[in-house]
């Protein structure tokens, strides 16, 4: 990896750092961490054709923790001049002196840190120059307006670069850090005029540009997301199976893990207290953390404190074999930490039932007669209760195909239901983010409508 594209390089961040450490130990902490990181990027959004914005960030910044036995202070700063460096330090070594002991505070445990990271290749430098981005953003959105006349106009169009890197340290003897990526291409086209008007969306996302897809193929695809929601009708209240599209089902994914999270673990606030060994899922459903995937968006060595990361199931065969958790939060719970501080690493939810032929259309025709959700509104999950009620549109399916599409509907279960009542997992899977799955189709749940 080229260091050329950052003002310092790995070997500079990791000198600042040890300072950073020193500096604590003389000021009489017994522990401290630090994180040093530095960035650049660059986003451009265009409109009918025409530049709306355009934005280049350089950024860097350090964060302290300081410990004096088992109070902790944390302070940070942008500026790594060494007085600097060393203000921040005596700021956070004066904030742990003023708070209250903690038993659970406290770096993660030696035997758990990662003191030989592996590279696994996560940054791609994407070498674009102003001009460029805008005529990528300017494609994908005159690739939008191309597809049909009923494409009126245009929400805009977007292209994200940012590379940076990091250094993690502590005085436990871990240090390690990585230079990363992420690049984006989104566009929002609206079909119809005035009040019958739709929009729709879509992007790519990836830390490789090479592996971006064209922003025309983005274009198209979007407009025709926009037009096929044109003429939408409302649904009268009913329960029926609904089949979330694969970039959805990802946020039932996605509640999975809030709820098996230290943080509502320990302050039992989740509808999953207690969940370790039990049947969450059917018998058909697995999810496998696999943070050292070559490239991946979610893909780790380590976690934000140091913890080395591992693969695991985290659900086999419906039964929920581990949590997600930090050093602190495995305290709390006297447990031991899962390398999660900071989320989760590269999450596939899969069944074991999954064939061939469970591409988006073979999904829709195994539901039969239902509800496609394309688009969720609100957050409307209670993670106490498992209470789960958001509006949606999509469209209503009979005999295996798509009828029409609805809008102004809502979609009402409770989180333990819906993730029991999982009837089939598509092969369409979408890699965008850290959790991948294919579409999720749910035996029943209450559709509210007019």
């Amino acid at each position: 990896m080229n260091d050329s594209v950052f003002i310092h390089t790995q070997d500079q961040l990791q000198q600042l750092a040890r300072d950073v450490l020193a500096f604590a130990k003389e000021m009489g902490g017994t522990d401290a961490a630090v994180d040093i990181s530095e960035g650049s990027g660059l986003s451009v959004s265009v409109r009918r054709g025409k530049i709306e914005t355009i934005e280049q960030n350089k950024d860097k910044g350090m964060g302290v923790t300081v410990y004096i036995g088992q109070k902790r202070g944390n302070a940070s700063t942008s500026d790594f001049s060494p007085a600097a460096l060393r203000a921040t330090v005596d700021a956070a070594y004066n904030i742990a002196r003023f708070t209250a002991d903690d038993d659970c505070a406290g770096l993660a445990d030696a035997d758990m840190l990662e003191m030989k990271p592996r590279d696994l290749r996560l940054c791609y430098p994407w070498m674009i120059s102003t001009e460029e981005a805008v005529v990528l953003a300017q494609r994908a959105e005159a690739a939008a307006f191309d597809v049909d006349p009923r494409i009126t106009n245009s929400e805009g169009a977007s292209v994200h670069v940012q590379q940076s890197h990091f250094v993690s340290a502590n005085s436990r003897g871990f240090a390690g850090g990585y230079p990363f990526s992420r690049h984006t291409l989104s566009v929002a086209p609206i079909a119809g005029k005035g009040a019958k008007m739709q929009r729709d969306d879509w992007y790519t996302s990836v830390r490789d540009p090479k592996k971006m897809a064209q922003p025309e193929a983005v274009g198209r695809y979007a407009a025709e997301r926009a037009l096929a929601r044109l003429n939408a009708r409302k649904l009268d209240t009913r329960t029926c199976p609904v089949l979330f599209e694969a970039p959805l089902a990802a946020g039932l994914l996605g509640a999975f893990v809030q709820a098996t999270s230290g943080g509502a673990l320990y302050r039992k606030s989740t509808f999953l207290l207690d969940s370790l060994g039990q049947s969450v899922f059917p018998s058909h459903i697995q999810i496998l953390e696999d943070p050292h995937v070559i490239g991946a968006v979610g893909s780790a060595p380590f976690d934000e404190e140091g913890v080395r990361t591992v693969r695991r199931n985290v659900v086999k065969d419906g039964v929920v074999q581990g949590y997600f958790l930090s050093s602190y939060s495995a305290r709390k719970l006297g447990m031991k930490t899962t390398g999660n501080a900071g989320g989760s690493h590269n999450l596939t939810m899969s069944s074991t039932q999954t064939k061939r032929a469970d591409d988006f259309a073979g999904m829709i025709k195994k539901m039969g007669r239902g509800l496609l959700v394309t688009e969720l509104m609100g957050q409307g999950t209670n993670y106490v209760t498992g209470d789960y009620s958001r509006g949606a549109s999509g469209f209503w399916v009979e005999n295996g195909v798509i009828q029409y599409p609805v809008e102004e509907i809502t979609i009402a279960g409770n989180m333990k239901d819906i993730f029991q009542q999982i009837v089939a997992i598509g092969n369409d899977v979408l890699i965008r983010g850290n959790k991948q799955t294919g579409s999720i189709l749910i035996e029943n749940m209450v559709v509210a409508g007019s």
